[in-house]
Parts: structure tokens; sequence; C-alpha cells
């Protein structure tokens, strides 16, 4: 399961990319969404290399996701109780695993949106024009939890 963020805007982008983006659900910047690891959303990442940052996400991260940042329709928090009424999960983190073995998909949830709203990451942005082995934020992370983690906001990272 990858989680890919959208780290560039829209200005100048081609249409096709922009396309790409659409379908992916990223029309906005900070937006993280969940997709399986198939050939067709490879191909879509490779497309949108320039604009998007992704990685493999952990059991740990994707539960605290979606404890923080998982919004049903209307703008109501995700819940232990809401999963275990429609999903027949125990809680959120069993739901989480599941997710990440790809026996169900985030977006199978009633009512939810497939949209993660992120802030900016705290101590901001590597170069957002420059691909991750580079020095920049473009492109295949394998630290893409730390990432989430900065961009959870109040509650995601623990104070040192």
């Amino acid at each position: 399961m990858y989680a890919v963020i959208r780290v560039r805007g829209r200005t100048g982008v081609r249409k096709d990319i922009r396309d790409t983006l659409k379908m992916l659900n990223l029309t906005r910047i900070n937006h993280c969404v969940l997709v399986p690891d198939t050939p067709a959303y490879r191909g879509m990442l490779q497309k949108v290399k320039d604009y998007v940052t992704w990685g493999e996400i952990n059991d740990d991260t994707l539960a605290k996701l979606i404890r923080i940042r998982g919004r049903l329709m209307g703008d109501k928090k995700i819940t232990d109780e809401y999963i275990q009424e429609t999903m027949g999960f125990e809680n959120i983190d069993e739901l989480a695993k599941a997710i990440g073995k790809e026996k169900v998909l985030y977006k199978d949830i009633p009512n939810v949106k497939p949209v993660f709203r992120l802030h900016p990451p705290l101590k901001g942005w590597e170069k957002t024009k420059r691909h991750y082995s580079e020095g920049g934020s473009l492109g295949y992370r394998d630290n893409i939890n730390d990432l989430i983690l900065r961009m959870l906001g109040p509650g995601g990272v623990e104070n040192d």
C-alpha cells in the first residue's frame, strides 16, 4: 500500500498529468491518498512523479493517519465505534492492518472521504523541484512515514 502526497501546485501542469492527478484525487497541495501497489497505479505514479512523493506506509502510521485526519462525509471524525458498526473490525488499528495487507481498501469504508488533508510538514519541504534521491521532495521515498508524521499537525509527532 502506497501513501501518495501532492507536493507541487497546478501552475503549468500538462493536461495529461493534470488528469492523472485528478484520477488519483490529488487536487491540492498537501493532500494524501492511499493506493494499492498494482502495475496500473505504479504507472500513474511514474507519470506524476514530478508533482508528488510516495512510499510504502506502515500500519502504525496508517492507524494514526486515519485516527487524526480521516474524515467521513459531513466532516466527522472516524471513530473506533463507527469502524466497529460498519466494517466489523474491533478498532482503527485492526482496520489499518487489514488495509496494509490489502484485504480491504480505505475507500470501502462507508461515507469516507478518500483524501487526507494534511498540514505542511514541520521544518518544511525539501527542495520541491528536485527528486528525493537528489535531496528534494519529489518521487519515491523510503521514509514516507516520517514525512506523514511531520504533516499530521498537533498530535502527530510527540514533542521532544
